[in-house]
C-alpha cells in the first residue's frame, strides 16, 4: 500500500533537510490589494533564497481536489495522500498525545454558533480561547453520557477538541456533521457503511446532550463534528525514507500527524519565535526538520488579506535565523492554498522551492505564485517533493543498472 520507488532506493548519509511548511500559503489576487499575498508581502528573504534555488509550483492531490490539511501533510512527507487519508479526529487525539486503542473512535470537533433556528452562524464560536474551551469540556464531561460506551471529552486548542468513543463494535465510518457553511444547520452524523450504524447513533445521542449543556452559552453553543475514524497505523519515516525526524510545530493536529509517522515532537510551543529556537537547539539531533507554521492558513479563512501578508511577513523577518543552520536542503512551501479571497482551502497549486548546493538554479526571483511557474521545478504533485529533497540530499541511489 505505501511501497513507492524512493523507499526502495534509500541510502544513508548524515546530510540534513528542512521543511519549513507555511499552512494555506497560496493565495488569489485581489485587485484592490495588487496581487496575492505572497505578490504584496515585503519578503527580502524569502525572495533571495528563491534567487538560489529551483523553484515550481506543487499540486497537494490532483488538479482540481480541496485538500484538507491532513492529506495536504500527508502528500508534503511522501505518502499518498489519497491512500493514507484518515479522519481528524485520530490526528488530532494523536496531538494532544491521546492513547488510542485499536478499537477506539475518534473525531474533532468545533465549538460552534448557531441562532435561535439551528443555523449556523459561526463554524468556530469566534475563536474562543483554550481557557474556554477547557471550561466547556468539563461541563460535558459531567453531564453527558452514553449508553455501553466509554466516552473521552479532549480540548485541543481554541475552539477545536476531540471526542473518543471507546467500545466493541464501533466503526470510524461516519459522514462529518459540519456543513461547512455558514447559514445552514448542522448534518446529522449518518452511517456511511451499515456497520457505522450504532456509531452514528451514538454520535448522535452526544450531540443532543452536548445542545442542552451549551444552550445557554452566548457563542459556543454548538458543536460541529469532523473526521470520525479509527488509528489505522502507518509506516515511519524511518522506515521508509531512513530519516531521524522531528516536528517543530505548535499546534496538536499537526504534531498529531508527526506523531502517526513517528516523528519525535518537541513539546510546548507557544509561537514561531519559540520554533525557531527549537529548531537552534535541536539542530544536532536530528536529520529531518518538520517546521510548520500555522497562521498564513487561519487568516486566509478568516478571509483577511492584510492579516495573512503580515504572517508571511513574520517568518521571512525570522527566516536568517533558520538559514543560519547549515541545511543540506531547504524546502519552503505549503500543504495547501488558502487565499483570502475565498476565505477557505481551495485546489490551487503552491509555490515550492528547494536549495541545495547540488539543484538546478533557475531564473526565478520572487517567491510566489506566478513567479514559480517559471522554476526549473516545474509542476509536481506534493507526493513527490519528499524524493526529491531526498535525491538533492545524496539519500538516494541509482535506479537500474
Amino acid at each position: 500500500m505505501y511501497a513507492e520507488l524512493p523507499d526502495s532506493l534509500v541510502t544513508a548519509n548524515t546530510t540534513k533537510i528542512l521543511f519549513l511548511i507555511l499552512d494555506g500559503l497560496g493565495g488569489l489576487a485581489i485587485d484592490e490589494f495588487g496581487g496575492t499575498e505572497l505578490q504584496v508581502a515585503c519578503c527580502p528573504h524569502l525572495d533571495s533564497l528563491a534567487t538560489q534555488a529551483s523553484c515550481g509550483l506543487m499540486t497537494p492531490i490532483a488538479p482540481g481536489i480541496t485538500p484538507g490539511s491532513g492529506p495536504g501533510h500527508f502528500g508534503v512527507f511522501g505518502y499518498d495522500p489519497v491512500k493514507t487519508n484518515i479522519g481528524r479526529g485520530v490526528q488530532e487525539a494523536a496531538g494532544i498525545g491521546f492513547s488510542l486503542k485499536g478499537s477506539d473512535v475518534a473525531a474533532r470537533f468545533n465549538f460552534a454558533t448557531v441562532d435561535r433556528e439551528g443555523r449556523v452562524i459561526d463554524r468556530r464560536a469566534g475563536r474562543i480561547s483554550t481557557e474556554e474551551n477547557i471550561r466547556l469540556c468539563n461541563l460535558m464531561r459531567q453531564a453527558i453520557h452514553l449508553g455501553g460506551v466509554e466516552v473521552f471529552i479532549e480540548p485541543v486548542k481554541e475552539h477545536r477538541g476531540v471526542v473518543v468513543f471507546r467500545g466493541e463494535g464501533l466503526s470510524g465510518e461516519v459522514e462529518d456533521t459540519d456543513p461547512q457553511k455558514e447559514g445552514l444547520k448542522p448534518l446529522d452524523p449518518v452511517a456511511a457503511v451499515p456497520e457505522a450504524a450504532r456509531t452514528a447513533a451514538l454520535a448522535r445521542e452526544f450531540i443532543d446532550q452536548a445542545r442542552i449543556v451549551l444552550a445557554d452559552e452566548p457563542r459556543a453553543n454548538m458543536l460541529l463534528f469532523r473526521g470520525f475514524a479509527k488509528n489505522t497505523g502507518f509506516p515511519s519515516m524511518k522506515e521508509r525514507f531512513g530519516l531521524n525526524a522531528v516536528a517543530i510545530a505548535t499546534y496538536p493536529m499537526y504534531k498529531g500527524i508527526a506523531q502517526l509517522l513517528s516523528m519525535s515532537v518537541i513539546p510546548d510551543l507557544k509561537n514561531f519565535e519559540e520554533e525557531v529556537e527549537a529548531l537552534k537547539k535541536y539542530y544536532d539531533q536530528y536529520d529531518f526538520f518538520f517546521v510548520h507554521f500555522k497562521y498564513t492558513d487561519s487568516r486566509g479563512e478568516d478571509g483577511n488579506f492584510p492579516e495573512k501578508v503580515k504572517a508571511i511577513e513574520s517568518v521571512d523577518a525570522l527566516l536568517p535565523e533558520i538559514l543560519s543552520l547549515p541545511f543540506d536542503v531547504v524546502v519552503v512551501s505549503g500543504d495547501h492554498s488558502t487565499p483570502a479571497k475565498m476565505a477557505s482551502h481551495s485546489w490551487h497549486e503552491l509555490p515550492v522551492l528547494l536549495r541545495a548546493s547540488n539543484c538546478r538554479v533557475d531564473t526565478v526571483t520572487r517567491f510566489d505564485e506566478l513567479s514559480c511557474i517559471h522554476g526549473s521545478l516545474g509542476r509536481f504533485l506534493s507526493k513527490d517533493l519528499m524524493s526529491l529533497a531526498l535525491a538533492h540530499a545524496g539519500r538516494l541511489e541509482k535506479f537500474g543498472a
